[in-house]
Order: structure tokens, then C-alpha cells, then sequence
């Protein structure tokens, strides 16, 4: 049956006043924030800092580079006429800098067989940035067995143990590579998602101890290795520099009004912000941060929001050591140059995706794959009539 879109703009008309009050208490707190914006740019870090000081989870604390700047945009310096002009610049900067990044995907069966069962894969690309055009791309797969999944009574696979198996797989393979080329010259790596893992909060505190244990490890190898990482996040709604300027002007919350949000306006393509340390709280109310189990890594992540393409900025997440290395503006140098060749996105990130993804083709091997595999072991695995059905007409054609 259609839509009736008659009956949709009624009811949209009953509830006209709802979505102006809205609109209108946005927009007031947005100029509220706005306006704190440029208030900060009167302070210096140490007269934010002492502001802060009675707060456990400020959202952010500047460094010195807030002191350098004293606003909210650090200026990109070169404006092209071309693409041609851009790639130029790319070849002057990148070459030779190797980079590497990696992602992963994965299968969870469901209810579609009777053994739980799971498929979790990484990709990843180094990108050696060379004359001769080297690179590497390869991939590690791993089955999650019924003891691996700890499934429930009903059969059926955690997904939530699935997409924690692919992180540790993830940050391994990241992990391994900077411990591989410690002090082996210059190179970065990039990760696709964030360092401060607050969305593991909602999680019970084992699941929470394995996401920071594997955050633990991504930034202490860096540090110890020498090797910069980058945390790149395409669409971020975190706020950490709107609570900082809530806790410094003592502004009304607003959960609407988000970082990317805010320093769009301040940012051209290239340019980026100052950095900022996170000091994130907790999701919800009187729960402490993820950061608080984060040990000497605590207040050991920075992070900066560079306009990339057109839409809102993307965060960069950034062990804090690279900004005291003074290697900050070249290494946000090469996430402009992937940016240029990835058409607004990093080109390793998007390539360590494409190489790790697992197709909806993919699936339906794997779940014939595991018909064959357990017929030949003689065990029971029995599959629902659905996917019985699908699989006996594809086998036809």
C-alpha cells in the first residue's frame, strides 16, 4: 500500500509547534556557543586550564598550540587551481612516506544454521609511495567456533563478541606493524575509527577491559616504536570542545550541538584546528569515562578536526608524543595528501576497506562451504528452510 501523504502532512501540521520549539531552543543555544567560540579566544591556555580545574572530565584541555594560534583555525597555506596542482603538491609531499592502514569485516550466521558460527576477516594496504609503484595488500581470517562465541541458549552467535574479535584483529595487525618498523624511518599509520573507545561504555566492564586493552596497545606501540598514528573518524558527533565551553562559560547543555558541527564554519578545505587533549566524561550520567581506565595513557590523546571535503570537518585522534615530537603539521600533511587522492577521504583507509570487505556473495560461500564441510565430518548442522531453499537454487543455475 502506498503512502498516504495526505494523512502524513496532517499529522506532520498537529506537531508544527513541536518542531518550531525545537528549531528555536537549538538555534538560541547555538548562538550561545557560538559566541563562547570567540570569547575563548581572549584566553590563554593556562586561564582555561584554571577554569577547568575543578572539573574531572572537562571534554578537552588545550596545549600550547592554543597559545600559538589563539583560534580556531590553523590555516592550510596552499590553494590550487587544479587537481593536476594538487596531485603535484601530493608527489612533492608523500613520496617515498610509506602508509599503511587496516579494516575488517565479517559474517555472523544468525538464525540461519543450527552450530554457532562466525567469520571475522582484516585487510590491509601499505602503500609504499614510490617510483616504482610497490605495495602490499593481503588479509587474515579467522573462524569464531560455539566456545569463541560464547552463544546463548538459543544458538545463536554474540554479535557483540564478533565485532569485539574484529577490533583485537584489527589493532593487532596495527599494533604489529609499528612494533615491526620501529625507528625504521618515516611513515604512518592510519585507523579507521577512534582511540578513546567511549562507545565501549555501554558494554559489561569485562568487554570494556578488552576494548581499552587493545586501545592500550595501538598507543603505547606508536610511542614505543616511534611510528605516528593517525585515528581518522569521516562523521563524528563527539563533544568534547562543546563541554569544554559549557564548563567555561557555564552554558546550558546541549546535546544537540556537536564539535563538527561548531568548527565548520571556522575551517576551509586543508585547514585544521588546534590541538586539544580529550578529557571526555562519561556517556551517561555519574558514569565515569572509558578514559579513567586508560592508565598512563589517560590524558595521553589529542585530537584536532580537519576539513577534508565538503561535508562537516573529520576528527583526527593523535597520540599526544607526535605533537611533542614536533611532527604534528607533517603528519597531518600526509592525511591531506591521502584526502587528495582518496577524492575527500584517506585513500589507505578506503583501500584496506575494499580489501577486507566481505560480500553478500562471500556469505553464501561461507554457508555452503560449512553444508559441505559438516556433511563430510558427518556433524549435525542443520540450516532454516530459507536458506536451504536459496542455496539449492543457486546450485542450480
Amino acid at each position: 500500500m502506498t503512502l498516504k501523504t495526505a494523512r502524513v502532512l496532517e499529522l506532520l501540521e498537529q506537531k508544527r509547534n513541536a518542531f518550531a520549539t525545537f528549531d528555536t531552543d537549538i538555534g538560541l543555544k547555538r548562538s550561545l556557543y557560538s559566541q563562547a567560540l570567540k570569547d575563548l579566544c581572549e584566553w590563554n591556555s593556562l586561564a582555561i586550564a584554571e577554569k577547568l580545574a575543578g572539573q574531572a572530565a572537562p571534554g578537552a584541555l588545550p596545549t600550547c598550540e592554543w597559545d600559538v594560534y589563539r583560534r580556531w583555525q590553523v590555516p592550510f597555506p596552499h590553494r590550487w587551481q587544479s587537481r593536476e596542482e594538487s596531485l603535484a603538491w601530493v608527489k612533492h609531499t608523500i613520496t617515498d612516506i610509506p602508509t599503511f592502514a587496516v579494516d575488517g569485516s565479517q559474517i555472523y550466521v544468525s538464525k540461519d544454521l543450527s552450530i554457532p558460527i562466525a567469520l571475522v576477516q582484516v585487510g590491509w594496504f601499505e602503500n609504499q609511495h614510490n617510483c616504482a609503484g610497490h605495495y602490499d595488500k593481503d588479509i587474515a581470517v579467522e573462524v569464531l567456533a560455539p566456545s569463541d562465541l560464547e552463544a546463548s541458549s538459543s544458538g545463536e552467535p554474540r554479535e557483540q563478541k564478533v565485532n569485539l574479535r574484529r577490533f583485537q584483529m584489527e589493532c593487532d595487525r596495527l599494533t604489529e606493524y609499528m612494533y615491526a618498523h620501529a625507528d625504521g624511518g618515516q611513515r604512518v599509520v592510519f585507523a579507521d575509527g577512534a582511540l578513546v573507545a567511549t562507545f565501549a561504555e555501554a558494554y559489561e566492564p569485562q568487554v570494556q577491559a578488552t576494548y581499552v586493552k587493545s586501545c592500550l596497545s595501538l598507543l603505547r606501540a606508536s610511542e614505543t616504536a616511534r611510528v605516528p598514528l593517525v585515528a581518522y573518524i569521516d562523521t563524528t558527533y563527539t563533544r568534547d570542545l562543546t563541554g569544554m565551553l559549557r564548563h567555561t562559560f557555564d552554558l546550558p547543555d546541549a546535546p544537540q550541538i556537536h564539535d563538527a558541527q561548531l568548527m565548520d564554519g571556522f575551517l576551509q578545505w586543508g585547514d585544521r584546528t588546534p590541538l586539544f587533549i580529550c578529557a571526555r566524561g562519561g556517556t551517561q550520567k555519574g558514569q565515569q569515562s572509558i578514559l579513567t581506565s586508560y592508565q598512563e595513557m589517560r590524558d595521553r590523546v589529542g585530537f584536532v578536526y580537519i576539513k577534508t571535503n565538503e561535508n562537516y570537518p573529520a576528527r583526527l585522534e593523535i597520540p599526544l608524543w607526535i605533537h611533542e615530537a614536533g611532527l604534528l603539521d607533517w603528519v597531518v600533511d600526509i592525511v591531506r595528501c591521502e584526502a587528495i587522492v582518496g577524492g575527500g577521504y584517506p585513500y589507505a583507509i578506503e583501500t584496506a576497506d575494499q580489501t577486507a570487505l566481505l560480500r553478500a556473495e562471500d556469505r553464501k560461500t561461507f554457508v555452503r562451504l560449512l553444508q559441505d564441510w559438516s556433511a563430510k565430518n558427518e556433524l549435525t548442522l542443520r540450516m532454516s528452510r530459507k536458506t536451504a531453499s536459496k542455496l539449492r537454487r543457486r546450485r542450480m543455475r
